[in-house]
């Protein structure tokens, strides 16, 4: 998670709601990696799971990423979850709960939602604390200007 938080700082800094994300494969190896840019793309779907979504499909050469964990520093959202379960991974492992757009247990369960052809398990609270505190340090911060 530490990881992640530092991605997700990287996305604060660029004016990014700052959310980080790390796609491990069955070993613990990190293969894709993706941080906040809709801002900086100018892009709607730039979010950190999706741009390490990618970036695994793109070092593993497979959509498929059976076997491997979704890792990131706030719960999904809806489009998010949604990405995790086409790409098979196995698990998500989710630092802060987001009690207006999760989808992996908050608002929604798309994760674990059995009429899905894939169930993902879902891993949360890790590191919780610290991930929160970046999100409302963002925010607070945004207030202020």
């Amino acid at each position: 998670m530490g990881r992640a938080l530092e991605l997700a700082a990287r996305a604060g800094a660029a004016g990014d709601v700052p959310v980080g994300a790390l796609v491990l494969d069955a070993a613990g190896t990190v293969v894709g990696q993706g941080w906040n840019a809709r801002e900086a793309d100018g892009d709607p779907v730039a979010h950190a799971e999706v741009r390490a979504l990618q970036d695994a499909g793109r070092r593993t050469g497979s959509w498929r990423l059976d076997g491997c964990t979704l890792l990131v520093t706030l719960e999904p959202c809806a489009m998010c979850a949604g990405a995790a379960v086409q790409a098979r991974v196995e698990r998500v492992v989710l630092g802060a709960w987001d009690a207006k757009a999760g989808a992996c247990g908050s608002v929604w369960d798309l994760a674990r939602d059995r009429r899905s052809p894939h169930w993902v398990e879902v891993v949360g609270g890790v590191r919780e604390d610290e991930c929160a505190l970046l999100l409302t340090d963002f925010f607070t911060g945004r207030r202020l200007r």
